[in-house]
């Protein structure tokens, strides 16, 4: 067995592992988020980390109601001119808490007396040691280039800092139960893997999602591209059909991330949509009507809070960027031209 697909399965025992060793504390770390003088949340991250810094916004920006951004790092490390933070939180993500602009935008808001949190897997990095507080990822070693169990506890991170900051009690129970669907899940996503060698002639795909999985089309992509080297891009629906669109000809993938809730119509409605220009509908959803007018199938464990889904969601992204891999007989473990740990200035 591949180290992605044994890091892939270790996801539901890393997320239990962080549940039980940082909700403790919970409410401790999102301290800062809860001053007085807080206007927003500012997030600086690279890669795998900017995708679950799209969940985020989503989560964290309805947790209390403030503006959630990205950071500009350039502005920091290139042009050394960095905007003033007032009334900004900051959050660093980073899986290895090594990468420099990252680290950049946390020393900054240190140096203008802003709170700073960091989420990484390595206590000890050089982005911990610029933060004020710190949340260990705890996913434990990772040794495949392709992010998993990093980005799984890097959502499960941020759940917890939104159960912390609206000290919601539900939303807790919710993420505890999170490990045992996780388990379901893996065994449903390898299930339907054998359905995907009708891409193994592929040379690209779109991936389409909205609202709180829009962080989990990028993620989806993204692994794609660095297991198989395919061309693929992620979009809200809304941006799609703003002219990308007219990329998708007959034969052409498109994978729409859309699991029970608020988002779900906006992402179907896209569905006639592809039927016209004859595109391969690959649906990854707990919605019946919708798995059924797929031509492939990717279900999801039924019942989860949309909030929590893309912790879900993306498993059957991550099978699917494995297989295609495989199909094009490529080493999931180290693709071409990739390293672990990028520096970025």
């Amino acid at each position: 067995m591949s180290w992605l697909e044994t890091e892939l399965r270790e996801q539901p025992a890393a997320l239990a592992r962080l549940l039980e060793r940082q909700g403790p504390h919970a409410t401790e770390l999102a301290a800062a988020f809860r001053r007085d003088d807080v206007r927003y949340v500012l997030i600086a991250s690279r890669g795998s980390s900017s995708n679950a810094a799209r969940y985020a916004q989503y989560v964290l920006g309805r947790a209390n109601r403030v503006p959630v951004m990205f950071a500009t790092p350039s502005l920091y490390t290139i042009y050394e001119q960095p905007p003033r933070l007032e009334g900004a939180v900051v959050l660093g993500i980073s899986q290895s808490g090594a990468s420099p602009d990252v680290r950049s935008v946390i020393s900054e808001a240190r140096r203008q007396g802003r709170p700073t949190l960091a989420l990484t897997n390595d206590p000890d990095s050089p982005l911990a040691r610029e933060a004020d507080v710190v949340l260990p990822l705890e996913a434990g070693e990772e040794r495949a280039v392709a992010a998993t169990k990093t980005y799984l506890n890097s959502l499960g991170a941020v759940a917890l800092l939104f159960s912390g900051i609206a000290n919601d009690t539900v939303a807790r129970a919710q993420l505890e139960r999170l490990p045992a669907v996780l388990e379901e899940q893996i065994e449903l996503s390898f299930g339907t893997a054998p359905a995907l060698s009708a891409y193994a002639d592929a040379v690209g795909a779109t991936v389409v999602a909205r609202g709180v999985n829009y962080g989990t089309a990028f993620e989806i992509a993204l692994k794609i591209r660095e297991l198989s080297g395919l061309f693929v891009e992620a979009y809200s629906p809304a941006d799609l059909m703003h002219g990308p669109i007219a990329a998708v000809r007959p034969g052409w993938p498109v994978i729409a991330v859309a699991p029970t809730g608020p988002a779900h119509e906006t992402v179907a409605a896209l569905v006639p949509e592809l039927a016209v220009r004859d595109a391969r509908l690959i649906a990854v959803s707990d919605v019946p009507e919708l798995l059924a007018r797929a031509d492939t199938p990717l279900p999801l464990v039924p019942g989860v809070p949309e909030w929590l889904s893309p912790l879900v969601a993306v498993v059957p992204g991550q099978v699917t960027a494995m297989r295609l891999a495989q199909l094009r007989g490529l080493d999931v473990d180290n693709p071409a031209g990739l390293r672990k740990v990028t520096l970025t200035r």
